[in-house]
C-alpha cells in the first residue's frame, strides 16, 4: 500500500518517485510504502493553505474550535486502533502506546478553549481620551516535522493550537512512522474543516528542506535530534520564519541517600526503559549521592532483569524494539564504546534471549561512568542506563550544568531543602521531584534549554498561542 498526502481536504497522489518501506520493528513486516515527496507536494500543501486562511482567519474562534470537539470526540472512539497502530509501526508496547494517546487527546481538549486564550488585553485612558488595546492575530501557513518516537502525539502538540488560532497548517509525519498520522486525518476528513486548513505531505529530507525554505509558509515546530534542530532553526530563521526547535536530551537524575528508595528505584527504571529508551524525556544518568550509590545500583539491576523484552503488541510484554535496524547499530556502537572507554557493563543487553527478529535490545546499566565518557556525553536514545557516583548534591548540579544539552532533569528526595536547592539551580527548562519523567501536561509548556531547543517559544501550553498569533497593539482616540 502506497500511502497517499491529504492536501486541500482530499487523499492526493504523490509525484514522488521515491518511497520507503514502512517496518514493523518488531516483526520486519512491511506495513506500507511511503513516498518521499519534496518541493512539489509542499508547495501545493502550502498554496492550499494560504487560500484557505484567509476565510479561515475570519471564522470566529468559537466556531473555528468546533471542528476540535469532533477530532476528540473520534479519537476518543478510536483511541485503541490509534493505540495499536502506533505499536505496530513505533514498536513500543500496547499500554505505553495509549498513554501517549491520550496525551494527544489532552492537547485537542485544551486547545478546544481558545476563545478564552486567545483573548488579548485592553486599558481605557491610556492617556486623556486615549484607550489601547492588544489583539492576537493569526499569521498564515504553519508547518510541523514529527519525529518517530511519538508518531500519533507529536503532531498534536502543534496543529489543533495553530488552527484554533486562525493559522492553517501542514504536518510532515516522520517517514518511519506515517500510519498514525494517516489515520488521525481520516479523522480529521470527518470534522468539518474547510479544506486546505488541514494538510499532511509524507517525506524525507527533502520535504523538511522545502518546508524551511519555501515563501508562504511562516512557522516552522520541529522535534528531533539536536543537531538536526540547530539546522532547521538557523535555516528557517534565515527565511524569517518563526521557528521552535526541540531537540536531544542527556537527563540527569539526582538520587538522594534520604529518598523513598523502592519508589525511586521503580520510578527510573520505568523512565529509562519505557519506550525502549526513545524518548527526550527518558532518565540517562543516575548521579547517585553520598553512601547510597550500592543501594541504587543493586535495586536498579534487580528490576531490570525483571523486565520482558518482545513485540509490544503481546500481553506481558515491558519493552519492545528500537525503531530500524540503523538505529539498532547505533545504540550497540555506543555501548560498545561504553565498555571500551573502561564503563563496567554490569546488565548487558546484548546478550539473553531476544527475538530472532525485530530490532531489540535488551536493558543495559553501566556503572562507574565519568563525565568525560562518550555514553556520559551522547544522547543514545535507546535502553541504556548510567550510573555515577556524586558527594554532593552540589557536585551533582555541577555535572548536569556542564553538559551541553539540559531538556530534563528530576531528583529523588524527602528533603525540601535538597528540592528547592535543585529546582532552582538546574539548567534543564522540565525539572522533576521524586517524578520519573518531567513531562508537562497540555496546558504547559514543553521545550528544553541549552541545546535541547532552539527558538523562544516552546510547545504547547499558554507560550503555543505566543507562537502562533502576532500581537497587534491598537491606541485610539475619538
Amino acid at each position: 500500500m502506497r500511502l497517499d498526502n491529504y492536501i486541500n481536504g482530499q487523499w492526493t497522489k504523490a509525484e514522488a518517485a521515491a518511497s520507503l518501506d514502512v517496518l514493523n520493528p518488531a516483526t520486519e513486516e512491511v506495513l506500507a510504502e511511503v513516498p518521499l515527496c519534496g518541493d512539489a507536494e509542499i508547495d501545493a500543501a502550502a498554496r492550499a493553505g494560504q487560500v484557505a486562511f484567509d476565510g479561515w482567519r475570519r471564522t470566529p474562534v468559537v466556531d473555528r474550535v468546533q471542528p476540535l470537539y469532533e477530532l476528540k470526540q473520534l479519537m476518543e472512539r478510536h483511541a485503541k486502533e490509534l493505540a495499536a497502530t502506533v505499536t505496530r509501526e513505533n514498536g513500543k508496547n500496547l499500554e505505553e502506546a495509549m498513554g501517549s494517546v491520550r496525551r494527544g487527546i489532552q492537547m485537542v481538549e485544551v486547545a478546544i478553549g481558545s476563545p478564552s486564550l486567545m483573548m488579548g488585553q485592553a486599558l481605557e485612558d491610556v492617556a486623556r481620551g486615549v484607550d489601547c488595546m492588544s489583539l492576537r492575530q493569526p499569521l498564515g501557513v504553519f508547518a510541523c516535522i514529527a519525529p518517530f518516537n511519538f508518531p500519533a502525539m507529536v503532531p498534536l502538540w502543534f496543529f489543533p493550537f495553530a488552527v484554533a488560532c486562525g493559522n492553517s497548517f501542514i504536518v510532515k509525519p516522520s517517514e518511519q512512522v506515517p500510519l498514525s498520522t494517516k489515520l488521525i486525518f481520516e479523522l480529521i476528513q470527518d470534522c468539518g474543516f474547510p479544506p486546505g486548513v488541514l494538510n499532511m505531505v509524507h517525506g524525507g529530507r527533502e520535504a523538511v528542506e522545502a518546508i524551511v525554505t519555501h515563501p508562504i509558509i511562516k512557522g516552522v515546530s520541529f522535534v528531533g535530534s539536536s543537531p538536526v534542530a540547530e539546522i532547521v532553526y538557523r535555516s528557517s530563521a534565515q527565511q524569517g520564519k518563526r521557528v521552535q526547535a526541540l531537540g536531544g536530551a542527556k537527563n540527569f537524575i539526582v538520587v538522594m541517600p534520604d529518598a523513598d528508595m523502592d519508589y525511586t528505584l521503580d520510578a527510573i527504571t520505568a523512565s529509562a526503559f519505557g519506550c525502549c529508551g526513545e524518548r527526550c524525556l527518558a532518565a540517562s544518568v543516575v548521579l547517585t549521592v553520598g553512601d547510597c550509590h550500592d543501594e541504587v545500583r543493586d535495586g536498579l539491576l534487580a528490576r531490570m532483569k525483571k523486565i520482558t523484552v518482545g513485540d509490544g503488541s503481546q500481553p506481558g510484554i515491558d519493552m519492545g524494539p528500537l525503531i530500524s535496524a540503523a538505529h539498532k547499530q547505533r545504540v550497540l556502537g555506543l555501548i560498545q564504546k561504553g565498555v571500551d572507554e573502561g564503563a563496567k557493563l554490569i546488565l548487558d543487553g546484548r546478550d539473553g534471549d531476544l527475538p530472532a527478529k525485530g530490532f531489540f535490545v535488551g536493558p543495559c546499566l553501566f556503572d562507574e561512568v565519568t563525565p568525560e565518557m562518550t555514553i556520559a556525553r551522547e544522547e543514545i536514545f535507546g535502553p541504556v542506563l548510567s550510573i555515577s557516583r556524586v558527594k554532593d548534591l552540589d557536585e551533582a548540579l555541577t555535572v548536569a550544568k556542564r553538559h551541553p544539552l539540559a531538556n530534563a532533569s528530576s531528583i529523588f528526595t524527602t528533603s525540601g531543602k535538597a528540592a528547592r536547592t535543585f529546582q532552582y539551580e538546574v539548567d534543564a527548562s522540565m525539572a522533576g521531584v521524586n517524578i520519573g519523567v518531567a513531562a508537562p501536561m497540555a496546558f504547559f509548556g514543553f521545550g528544553g534549554a541549552k541545546g535541547s531547543f532552539f527558538g523562544d517559544l516552546k510547545a504547547h501550553g499558554r507560550e503555543a498561542y505566543d507562537f502562533y498569533t502576532d500581537r497587534k497593539v491598537v491606541i485610539s482616540r475619538w
